[in-house]
């Protein structure tokens, strides 16, 4: 096994924790599927789970000395996916059906975009990571592709629960004729994600 066992259960450990506690990604997802259905909450899992990939590969690469030599880098990112956060939740507030959820396959890319324009989830996934590798062992990218494999699972199990219930659960509130309801409730959690997202430092 390319990871140390004793760091590899504390990585289990650390990571179920994390991955229940309700975040961005769960809030998001959860939107997905409460406008879209268990299928766009899926396909929004599929998304943050790519963007996941990504960011263990940008972690195993060092990315990290991007940002700390230019702190603009991380400032331009961050407004970027706030923007487009905040796009996403007037869009659905107004109703307009180019938004991702009322279309499930666009679920995907708006996933994949929401979790890679939050430079947050990069530096998480750089500074969280390498504390469970040990250079010693070797194969440093083997063992960050492992715990990323891990991640991404442990994304599926959970955030991909949620979308498909959140989905279930849209569906019915939509037979009683509230789809405005989940509208507005929808735009509103993803403007205060994308606010949350550009009054952060």
């Amino acid at each position: 096994m390319p990871v140390d066992p004793h760091l590899l259960l504390a990585f289990l450990a650390t990571t179920a924790v994390a991955m229940v506690m309700p975040g961005p990604d769960m809030l998001f997802i959860l939107g997905c599927g409460m406008r879209g259905g268990p299928k766009a909450g899926l396909l929004a899992t599929a998304g943050v789970a790519t963007s996941e990939a990504i960011h263990v590969a940008v972690a195993a690469a060092g990315l990290a000395a991007l940002f700390a030599a230019v702190p603009v880098a991380f400032t331009v990112v961050r407004v970027a996916g706030a923007a487009y956060l905040i796009y996403l939740g007037v869009q659905a507030i107004r109703n307009r059906k180019p938004l991702v959820a009322r279309k499930p396959d666009r679920a995907f890319l708006s996933g994949l975009l929401t979790n890679l324009l939050n430079p947050k989830m990069v530096t998480f996934t750089i500074a969280f990571l390498p504390q469970f590798v040990d250079p010693g062992r070797g194969h440093v990218w083997l063992q960050f592709a492992v715990l990323g494999a891990i991640m991404i699972v442990f994304e599926f199990l959970v955030d991909g629960t949620v979308g498909v219930l959140a989905g279930r659960v849209g569906g019915w509130v939509r037979q009683k004729k509230n789809q405005r309801r989940i509208e507005v409730a929808t735009g509103g959690i993803f403007i205060g994600l994308g606010l949350k997202l550009a009054a952060d430092r």
